[in-house]
């Protein structure tokens, strides 16, 4: 399993958390997508190599901001 760990801005509620999982779900090889809203976490556990940009894409596109890795 590959594990993506992505910062991300502006989730505030478990509403949020579950907009964000549905979205990602769409994603084809994704296995678990977990949300934290208090800390501004999202992971996400694939069965392959997904393109990090891909994942941020459709986050940014809900209107929530991610955060770039240094």
């Amino acid at each position: 399993m590959k594990e993506t760990k992505i910062k991300v801005n502006g989730m505030v509620c478990e509403g949020c958390e579950n907009r964000v999982k549905n979205t990602l779900s769409s994603i084809d090889g994704i296995e678990r997508i977990e949300a934290n809203h208090k800390i501004g976490i999202v992971t996400v556990l694939a069965k392959k190599e997904i393109d990090r940009s891909v994942i941020e894409e459709k986050i940014n596109d809900l209107g929530f901001e991610t955060v770039k890795e240094d």
